[in-house]
Formats: C-alpha cells, sequence, structure tokens
C-alpha cells in the first residue's frame, strides 16, 4: 500500500442517495437545502470534484454520509437551528468555531453550535458521518433532563475524543443508529414510536456524554433523580404508543409505585406520565400527517398512535402544533 494514501471506507445509506455530482454550483444549493446557505471552495481542478452526499430523515434530525473527494473549504457561518456532530471516516478535516481550532480526524469529532459561526477544510478523501440535530428538539431534552428551564443557549465544547470512555459510547450510539438505518430497523417512512425514541436517545447521549455550558445543570439534576425508573418508563411508553396503556402500566414497567413515578415525571418533565404519553402520541401522529408521500388519513394516524376520540386528538393537536391535523402542514 501506498503511504500517505487514503484508505477507502464505507459509504453509509448508499441506499438513500442525495447527490451525486461533480458541479460546484450544484453542491452548493443542494447541500445547502438539507443544512443552510455557504459558501463551498475547491482547492484545485474543479473537475476533481466529486460530491456523494446520502440522508435518512427522522423527525428533529436527520443521519447524512458526505464527501466531496477533493480539499474543500465550506463556509456556512452561522447554522441557526441544528446542530452538527461531525465524525470523519477517512481523512481529516480542519475546524475553526467558537474562536478555537481543531483537526477532526476518525479518533476525534466536533461538534457546531448554532450560534457561532464555523468554517471547516475538508482535506482531501474525507468522509464523514454527520448528525445534524434541530435546536429546538435538543433544548426540549435538556429541560427534561433537568426539570427547569435552561440559563441561555446549550453550547457544546467543539472537540470530541472518540477515545476517551464517553467518547466511545457516543461514537457507539451515533453508529448503531447508522447500523439501524442500513438494516431498514431506523427512519423508514412512516415513522414510528421507535424512530421518536432514537431521537431521543441520540439528543440525551450528546447532553450526557459531551461537556457543554449546562452540564452542571445536567449533573446536579442526575444526583436528584433516579434516571433508571425514568428510562426505563419512557422506554415503555416509546414501546407502546399505539397501545390502550395506563399508568398502573408504565408504573410496573419502570418497576416503582405510582406516586413515586408520578413525582419523578413532575419533577424531570413538569407533566405527569399520561401526559408525557399523549405528547409523544401527538408527536408520532404529527410526523405521520407531514410525510411527503402518501400520508395517511387523520382518522388511521391518530387510530395507529393510540387516540381513540377523533375529537379529543382534533382539540389535542391543535394545542400541541397550532393548527388542525386536517392541514397537514409541512415541516421546513
Amino acid at each position: 500500500m501506498t503511504a500517505g494514501r487514503t484508505i477507502p471506507q464505507r459509504e453509509y445509506f448508499a441506499g438513500h442517495p442525495v447527490l451525486r455530482t461533480s458541479d460546484l454550483d450544484e453542491a452548493r444549493h443542494r447541500i445547502g437545502q438539507t443544512f443552510c446557505d455557504h459558501r463551498l471552495d475547491v482547492h484545485g481542478s474543479r473537475a476533481d470534484l466529486a460530491v456523494r452526499h446520502n440522508a435518512v430523515r427522522g423527525l428533529d434530525m436527520s443521519i447524512n454520509y458526505l464527501a466531496y473527494g477533493p480539499r474543500v473549504t465550506v463556509d456556512p457561518g452561522l447554522l441557526g437551528s441544528f446542530y452538527l456532530f461531525h465524525i470523519p471516516l477517512a481523512g481529516q478535516a480542519r475546524v475553526r468555531h467558537r474562536g478555537e481550532e481543531m483537526t477532526a480526524t476518525p479518533a476525534r469529532a466536533a461538534i457546531l453550535n448554532p450560534d457561532r459561526t464555523a468554517r471547516l477544510d475538508w482535506g482531501e478523501g474525507c468522509s464523514k458521518l454527520l448528525l445534524q440535530i434541530d435546536r429546538v428538539h435538543l433544548e426540549k431534552v435538556a429541560r427534561a433532563l433537568v426539570g427547569a428551564p435552561l440559563p441561555g443557549p446549550i453550547r457544546f465544547d467543539m472537540s470530541v475524543d472518540l477515545t476517551s470512555d464517553a467518547g466511545r459510547r457516543l461514537h457507539r450510539i451515533v453508529t448503531a443508529c447508522a447500523e439501524a438505518v442500513e438494516n431498514g430497523e431506523l427512519f423508514r417512512q412512516p415513522l414510528g414510536g421507535s424512530d421518536l425514541r432514537a431521537e431521543y436517545d441520540l439528543a440525551h447521549a450528546l447532553l450526557t456524554l459531551q461537556p457543554s455550558n449546562v452540564s452542571h445543570i445536567i449533573e446536579r439534576a442526575d444526583h436528584q433523580a433516579r434516571p433508571r425508573t425514568i428510562r426505563l418508563a419512557l422506554d415503555y411508553i416509546h414501546a407502546n404508543l399505539g397501545e390502550p396503556i395506563t399508568l398502573a402500566d408504565i408504573a410496573a414497567a419502570a418497576g416503582i409505585n405510582v406516586r413515586t413515578l408520578q413525582k419523578g415525571f413532575q419533577r424531570l418533565f413538569g407533566l405527569t406520565p399520561m401526559q408525557v404519553l399523549r405528547n409523544a402520541r401527538l408527536d408520532a401522529a404529527h410526523y405521520q400527517l407531514i410525510v411527503h408521500k402518501d400520508p395517511p388519513s387523520v382518522s388511521e394516524a391518530a387510530w395507529s398512535c393510540g387516540f381513540s376520540h377523533l375529537g379529543r386528538f382534533s382539540r389535542d393537536y391543535k394545542e400541541r402544533f397550532g393548527h388542525s391535523p386536517s392541514e397537514r402542514r409541512k415541516t421546513a
């Protein structure tokens, strides 16, 4: 093997292609549609550009494979509405963010925060897994973890050491998600409870395993709660969104009594377990109604997500999303 040659790595999500192009303007436009407007410059001949972008999307996040071929510079400025977790599969990229600079490699990933500018210099042959997480979703999970309003925007440390214990765990979770997508087990259309649970778990892992300006608040909240029992309860809720489960069922699945369950949910989420169940069902129904291809009827979405009363479903749906389910508004 020639010294210095980039070893070819697996191309994730080849069955979900978004873009194949050697045209710089098309690459800027199409990749900008997935992420955000950005400047893209090729170092060397434009003829060498060979963009391969594959992606699958959930409700509040997407997971992507992206490679440009030659060395390129990507300048997105502010991401604005999402966090972006970069995991190089091959090659390396120089990243400037939050006034710092680092080299991302298969052993050291990078997280970009939405309210700070970024600039990335992708080396030749660099390919990455990119986990895009909606800012509102991450903040919602964080508020649930701490049981209180956040003091301000969440800002992660940019560098993620994938050889550390926490970094290895975070890498395993993201890789397991990618493998589940590859095996057809995750983010199939229409989305179900397991997909929404996976999105929660990915956001939870990022918040609890990567240092940020709210890590101390999350750690303090962890000491005040019994997270294992709450996780068991949430697992049960998301695995049974379409079933007629009761408060007693949830408590039994968590291995605690109903009163302890109620106190734990109130402390962590400011909601009762049944309110959390209702919101999870509404979120699942909402996604089914906004999918771009062959959405179900309102009644089909309601029944499949555990609602037996259409009038109550429509009322709760409008209260949560600001419009009736029959409008079937698309998400941006």
